[in-house]
C-alpha cells in the first residue's frame, strides 16, 4: 500500500508582522483561487507580492500544487531569490526571474501574477495578438504589452529586455508562453489578469466562429478604459471585487489561512 506524502506543519502568523499576515492571507487566497479558476499548470508558474516597505516578497513554494498554499508556506526572498525565512521549501529559480525582473524596476508592481493560460497563449502567439472584440478586451488594450519567447526564463540577460518590453504596462502576453499582470495590491493584478483572460477566452471563442467580428467605434475603444475606472471607482476592480473574491476562497476551502 502506498504512502501518500503530506506536507510539514507550518505556522508563521506569531512571526511575522499584521501587514505582512494580511498580504500572506491575500496572495494565499489568489493561489487558491487561480486553482479554482483552473487557470494553474500544476506546480509551475508563480504569483509574488512585495511586503509593503521592504525590499522582500513572497512566492510559492516549489512543488506545491496551488490548492495546497497557505499563508504560512508562501516562501520569502529578496530580489536574488534567497530565501530570508525559516523554512523547509524551496522556490523555482526559473520562475523567480521574472518576478524579479518586474519588481526591481516597477515600484507600483506590488503583486505580480504569471500564468500558462492555453487562451492567453493561444492569442500572444497569433500574429496581431490581442483584439478590440470585447469590453475584456478593451480595459487590458490600453495598458498592454509584448514580450518575445526566448525560451525557459533562467537567462539573466533577458531581464532586462522583459523590463523594456513592460515598461508602464499593467497587462502583458508573452508569446508563446502565457499572460502577465503587475497591480500595487493583490486584488488588482488578479483582476487585471481576470480581464484579460476573459479578453483571450472571448477572441478564441469568436475566432473559432470563422465569422467576421462587429467592428467597435475607436471612439469607444478609446474611451472605455477611462469608464472603466469610474465603474470600478479606480483603475481596476481590485478594491470593489476582492472583498468578495477573498470570501469566496473561504467558502472554497479556509486553509489557505493558515
Amino acid at each position: 500500500m502506498s504512502v501518500i506524502p503530506t506536507l510539514p506543519p507550518l505556522s508563521v502568523r506569531d512571526k511575522v508582522s499584521d501587514q505582512e499576515w494580511r498580504l500572506r492571507v491575500d496572495l494565499a487566497a489568489c493561489y487558491r483561487l487561480v486553482e479554482h479558476m483552473r487557470w494553474g499548470d500544476l506546480i509551475y508558474t508563480h504569483m509574488s507580492a512585495r511586503i509593503p516597505g521592504t525590499d522582500e516578497y513572497l512566492v510559492n513554494a516549489f512543488g506545491l500544487s496551488f490548492d495546497e498554499v497557505t499563508a504560512s508556506n508562501l516562501v520569502k526572498v529578496n530580489l536574488q531569490g534567497d530565501i530570508l525565512d525559516d523554512t523547509p521549501h524551496q522556490i523555482n529559480p526559473a520562475g523567480f526571474t521574472i518576478h524579479s525582473a518586474i519588481h526591481e524596476v516597477r515600484d507600483d508592481a506590488h503583486c505580480v501574477i504569471h500564468l500558462h493560460t492555453k487562451e492567453t497563449i493561444a492569442v500572444a502567439s497569433v500574429k496581431g495578438g490581442l483584439q478590440p472584440y470585447s469590453q475584456h478586451s478593451m480595459f487590458s488594450l490600453p495598458s498592454l504589452s509584448y514580450h518575445e519567447y526566448e525560451g525557459l526564463a533562467v537567462n539573466d540577460e533577458e531581464k532586462q529586455r522583459l523590463q523594456q518590453d513592460l515598461g508602464t504596462t499593467n497587462h502583458m502576453l508573452l508569446v508563446n508562453h502565457g499572460g502577465l499582470t503587475v497591480g500595487p495590491t493583490v486584488g488588482d493584478a488578479f483582476m487585471r489578469f481576470y480581464d484579460l483572460q476573459r479578453a483571450c477566452e472571448i477572441q478564441v471563442a469568436m475566432q473559432s466562429m470563422n465569422q467576421p467580428p462587429t467592428p467597435v467605434p475607436q471612439a469607444i475603444i478609446d474611451n472605455i478604459y477611462n469608464q472603466a475606472s469610474v465603474v470600478h471607482s479606480g483603475s481596476t476592480g481590485g478594491q470593489k471585487a476582492w472583498p468578495a473574491m477573498l470570501r469566496k476562497a473561504y467558502r472554497l476551502d479556509p486553509s489557505f489561512a493558515e
